[in-house]
């Protein structure tokens, strides 16, 4: 029965002493009990930590040893074969639109690293004639390779090779000679490892280019596999 005064007249009244109820879908929790629970929803997952920043300092490695070889690559006219100096001169790289099967990759993180190799490639190599750097497949998938290349008028490829191979920013094991294919010149394959991943690198040089394909979680004899194929989709010449 409700008293005079009572804020809500229609409600029952509960005898003294005793406690509501506890009503359903709100309300405090009991005392040491978080909000939501028992019967919250459970918290996400922590987000996998990603390898691209791995990726990106393989990608300063490489440059490196593509670019700076010991500070031994010079690009000049070549004068002591006319014939080699035309085939050189109408040689270009270029980052296709896909390599091997695989498509370009365009995660913004892969292309900044793309960007920095390509401004650090025309500031090391001397007279360039044209540059090519990339990232293509799915590094999800461990099926990621990266190109870095340039082209130019180079008097003595087995020594920028040699630099290439012997640069100490990637130890290399296991490095062969390789059929370079069509485009002539000398090619060589080998296994690195850098920040803990498995790299299947070949490495090509002639009188007009210089080149570098890196198979990240694969080793050197599957890099050798699709390595002509590969640079015969990055060097052309006409």
């Amino acid at each position: 029965m409700s008293q005079p005064g009572d804020p809500y007249p229609n409600q029952p009244q509960q005898p003294y002493g005793e406690q509501p109820a506890p009503q359903q879908g709100g309300g405090h929790p009991p005392a040491g009990q978080p909000y939501g629970a028992p019967g919250a929803a459970p918290l996400p997952p922590a987000p996998k930590k990603s390898k691209t920043g791995k990726i990106v300092l393989i990608v300063l490695a490489v440059v490196l040893v593509l670019c700076c070889g010991g500070g031994a690559i010079t690009w000049f006219a070549v004068k002591d074969d006319v014939s080699d100096a035309v085939e050189a001169t109408n040689t270009r790289v270029t980052a296709p639109a896909t390599l091997a099967g695989r498509p370009k990759a365009t995660q913004p993180e892969l292309q900044a690293a793309v960007d920095t190799m390509i401004a650090q490639m025309k500031s090391t190599v001397q007279n360039e004639t044209s540059t090519a750097g990339a990232f293509y497949g799915d590094m999800a998938k461990k099926n990621l390779v990266m190109i870095a290349a340039a082209s130019g008028l180079l008097a003595d490829p087995k020594k920028e090779l040699d630099a290439a191979f012997t640069s100490t920013d990637l130890t290399m094991s296991n490095v062969a000679a390789v059929d370079p294919g069509p485009l002539g010149g000398e090619a060589r394959c080998g296994d690195s490892e850098s920040e803990g991943t498995k790299l299947g690198i070949c490495a090509w040089a002639d009188k007009g280019s210089l080149g570098m394909i890196v198979m990240y979680f694969k080793t050197g004899a599957q890099a050798k596999a699709e390595f002509v194929t590969m640079r015969g989709q990055i060097e052309q010449r006409s």
